[in-house]
């Protein structure tokens, strides 16, 4: 079995899944999205399966699609990966699947913005459509606030700040969960605590166990299901607990950091993630 992992940088979560394969008596290649330079359908590197894991989400979606286009399977497949890497279509993907999921409307001027952040009521969260370790976020809490960011995001232009993408303010109890799927099981979940409104551990958010109960494993395994039609992948699925509604999907993530967790949950991800993907190939049964 010839296992390729898509990586420009390797990173602790990358060095721990090389481990993890070789430590199975696989030795994967390196597969360095920089050196890609191919016409369309003959990008054939000698593996039979390639996990991504590249830093840049538009560059992963690419190499993805170049890979399937040549007939090797990727972990996570493109529709996957490129469901989770818009944060509008997670949220019409989940709304489709009837997953919950905090009130979202969007909008496609500055105008419409102010109006849409209005119908949901301060305070609000903007978010941008596509981004990752909680940048970007701005919680207006009047409409003050709301003209304020609406205004940058105007003035500062760019695909990125052409559409608003605003979500109701859940008032979480100073903490929200993250939960890892493999395939579409959930093996294990951390609480990212903080005074902050935003608790990712990359913005200082501090992790420890959460153990993973039926209702998250349930909400999770909707999630997976809907946003891989079905087929499962690697994903870490961010969760808040609303005190009227219980849990709601906020994100779903497609190339998840996952050092902290390891020691944290007690769960070897690592190697969890190299068994699903020799799974997938139906090397393991």
């Amino acid at each position: 079995m010839r296992v390729g992992i898509l990586c420009s940088r390797v990173r602790v979560e990358e060095k721990l899944l090389f481990a993890a394969f070789e430590a199975m008596g696989i030795s994967p290649l390196r597969l360095d999205e920089r050196t890609i330079a191919v016409q369309v359908g003959q990008y054939l590197p000698e593996v039979d399966v390639v996990l991504e894991r590249s830093v840049s989400t538009g560059v992963g979606l690419v190499a993805a699609q170049l890979l399937e286009a040549a007939g090797i399977p990727t972990i996570n497949r493109y529709e996957t990966a490129a469901v989770c890497a818009d944060k509008i279509r997670t949220t019409i993907t989940l709304e489709r699947a009837g997953v919950p999921q905090p009130r979202t409307e969007i909008a496609l001027s500055a105008e419409a913005a102010l109006t849409a952040i209005e119908r949901i009521g301060y305070p609000a969260v903007l978010k941008p459509p596509v981004g990752s370790w909680g940048r970007l976020l701005a919680r207006v809490n009047d409409r003050d606030a709301a003209e304020a960011v609406i205004e940058h995001k105007t003035v500062l232009g760019g695909i990125g700040h052409q559409v608003f993408y605003v979500q109701e303010y859940i008032e979480k109890p100073a903490r929200d969960i993250r939960a890892f799927v493999v395939g579409t099981e959930t093996i294990c979940a951390i609480y990212r605590s903080s005074p902050h409104w935003i608790t990712n551990t990359a913005r200082g958010g501090a992790a420890s166990n959460c153990p993973v109960t039926p209702d998250i494993a349930d909400i999770c395994h909707r999630a997976a299901a809907a946003v891989s039609s079905g087929a499962g992948g690697v994903l870490a699925i961010d969760l808040l607990e609303d005190p009227a509604r219980g849990l709601l999907v906020c994100e779903v993530n497609h190339t998840m950091e996952f050092r902290n967790s390891i020691d944290t949950t007690g769960v070897n991800i690592p190697e969890r993630i190299a068994w699903y993907v020799l799974e997938s190939v139906g090397v393991l049964a």
